[in-house]
């Protein structure tokens, strides 16, 4: 972990260093296409990423460094901005893309510095998502805060619509910081430039700031002086008001005077009134008396009449309520069953969607394998067809070797048997020794030939070491394509449970729609009937035959018509009552029939 901080550490001083030399030279305003940019991007995520807790969830593993940036947003409430334009991008999906795009925004700002520190200086809240010996816990991390602050001389204009910031891949690309050492004249050059340009942005901000400073002060005095000219007409305006309302006030006493002594005049006229008034009073006063108790007794018939007609209504209204209860419940049922049942689509649908994606994936790593095998047959059969090819050039160089030791064999021999033919055979030696520099050219041009077989046959056996990687690599993903497809057997069998209880809701819900059918069926006879009063009826409903004292009146419950005891003797329980009441004849024999239709 010591020598990771310390790696991250160099990379992030040499990124700054080569975006700060190619922003000077290129202008201080960069684009999101700018190389050493993306690189410093890329170091900084890996920074971040360091040490980094795994938090386990439902669908996997999660390690993503947007946690510790959200913490942001409480300690510093101006971050707030960032964050909800972060979330509200609909093209982030994951939380590795919500955090780059974190990342642009701060730079954007010039505040990424900043919020870092903030970060860095709450290490008790950082420990949540860190280790110990991570980067941003140790002091590699304040450093890396304070290397970030010379960024703030940069102008980023980068562009988040469009870009695909989930599915990039994060690689340090070294080519970039692998570069020719420069005159140390041009460096100091640099440097020079880079402070003259760093103290020009702090004089021209110290400005800006100046100038909001004297702009606000100025619409302030503007303010003021608009108040005190309102202040002074309101003053003069109220110096008006109060000499009117002085002559007002006078007018107003002077009418005070006049309307007591009208009023003194009036009072004693109406004192006058009234006592005649008295006196008509209390010769009425007898002849109402009387007037009074004929009213009272028709009141007290007509409060009867009254009391017997509340408990009617009463009963009808008990009635109705008990009906508008039992509506509401099965109402209720119907609601909270569909919502049950939208909610087990979606989850139905999502996991039909991941099903989908498992199965694309598993698709995509089994073409990607076929493609490694034949590359790997391929490669094989070209490293046999070398070897044939060094096998052949080492028969020929043996072969060369041995006519060379025969030649040399056959002048020792020529020399000691023919002394006297030293002149035919010097010229049969020249004649050799042509033929010996040939040979040794064309050994030489074997020698270069076998060499770069050598080096194409080690080429050979790098992109062999290569495919044997991908064919490791190959191998994983069969294993996570088998672990893929056990989970989705096992979101299948969820998928069938899901279905089953679908099912079983839909069975239920056609149960209770069919209950409210005939409760509304109820409802709707039970508003087409009317209670009759037992002074209407003089006769049964049914059988015609006259009321007397032996044949009593008896309702039914249903059609609220009145019939006699033989024509309303069965009893049968209604939707309205819990327990079973009266019911004629023909309402007996009509809800019997609609319930053996509703069974079947």
């Amino acid at each position: 972990m010591m020598e990771e901080r310390s790696n991250l550490m160099h990379m992030m001083k040499l990124s700054i260093k080569v975006l700060l030399q190619s922003a000077l030279s290129l202008g201080r305003s960069l684009d999101a296409d700018h190389a050493p940019l993306q690189q410093f991007f890329v170091v900084m995520e890996h920074c971040l990423k360091h040490g980094l807790k795994v938090k386990k969830s439902f669908i996997g593993q999660n390690k993503s460094f947007f946690g510790p940036l959200e913490l942001v947003e409480k300690l510093c409430p101006e971050a707030s901005d960032i964050a909800t334009s972060v979330r509200n991008l609909p093209e982030l999906k994951t939380a590795v893309g919500r955090g780059r795009a974190w990342l642009y925004l701060a730079l954007m700002q010039k505040t990424l510095a900043d919020y870092l520190k903030v970060l860095v200086d709450n290490k008790h809240l950082l420990s949540e998502f860190y280790e110990p010996e991570a980067l941003m816990m140790q002091e590699e991390g304040v450093v890396i805060v304070g290397l970030l602050v010379g960024l703030n001389v940069l102008d980023a204009n980068l562009c988040l619509k469009g870009e695909d910031l989930d599915s990039q891949v994060g690689v340090i690309d070294f080519s970039l910081y692998l570069k020719d050492v420069q005159d140390p004249d041009g460096g100091r050059e640099h440097e020079r430039i880079t402070d003259v340009l760093d103290q020009k942005n702090y004089v021209e901000e110290l400005n800006r700031h100046l100038s909001c400073t004297v702009g606000d002060l100025q619409t302030k005095i503007d303010g003021l002086e608009k108040m005190n000219s309102k202040l002074q007409e309101e003053l003069s305006a109220a110096t008006d008001r109060i000499c009117s309302l002085q002559e007002e006030q006078q007018q107003l006493r002077e009418q005070n005077e006049l309307i007591r002594e009208r009023s003194e005049k009036s009072v004693e006229i109406t004192k006058q009134d009234t006592r005649v008034e008295l006196e008509t009073y209390k010769q009425t006063r007898q002849g109402l008396d009387e007037m009074y108790s004929d009213v009272w007794k028709q009141l007290k018939e007509e409060e009867k009449v009254r009391r017997e007609l509340e408990k009617e209504l009463e009963l009808q209204i008990g009635m109705k309520t008990e009906m508008e209860i039992a509506m509401k419940l099965l109402e209720k049922d119907t609601h909270e069953k569909q919502d049950t049942l939208v909610a087990l689509r979606q989850q139905l649908e999502e996991v039909k969607a991941i099903n989908l994606q498992m199965f694309h994936k598993a698709q995509n790593a089994e073409s990607s394998l076929q493609q490694k095998n034949e590359a790997i047959a391929s490669f094989e059969g070209k490293t046999n067809q070398v070897l044939s090819t060094m096998k052949q050039m080492e028969e020929r160089l043996q072969h060369s070797e041995r006519a060379r030791q025969g030649a040399e064999e056959r002048s020792h021999k020529l020399q000691q048997e023919l002394g006297g033919r030293v002149s035919a055979l010097q010229l049969q030696l020249s004649q050799l020794h042509e033929q010996c520099s040939s040979l040794e050219k064309e050994l030489k041009s074997e020698k270069e030939q076998r060499q770069a077989l050598q080096q194409e046959l080690q080429h050979e056996k790098d992109t062999s070491s290569l495919l044997r990687t991908e064919l490791q690599q190959v191998q994983g993903l069969k294993k996570e394509l088998l672990e893929l497809q056990e989970e989705k057997t096992e979101l299948q069998k969820v998928c069938d449970e899901q279905e089953q209880a679908l099912q079983e809701m839909g069975l239920h819900l056609s149960q209770s729609k069919l209950k409210m059918e005939d409760i509304k069926e109820v409802n709707k006879a039970l508003k087409g009937h009317t209670w009759l009063k037992d002074d209407e009826a003089t006769h049964c409903k049914q059988c015609e035959k006259e009321f007397s004292i032996s044949r009593r009146k008896h309702h039914c419950r249903n059609c609220g018509h009145i019939f006699c005891n033989t024509c309303s003797g069965s009893e049968l329980a209604l939707p309205s009552y819990p327990k079973p009441v009266r019911v004629c004849d023909s309402c007996h024999t009509l809800l019997l029939h609609r319930c053996s239709s509703t069974a079947s």
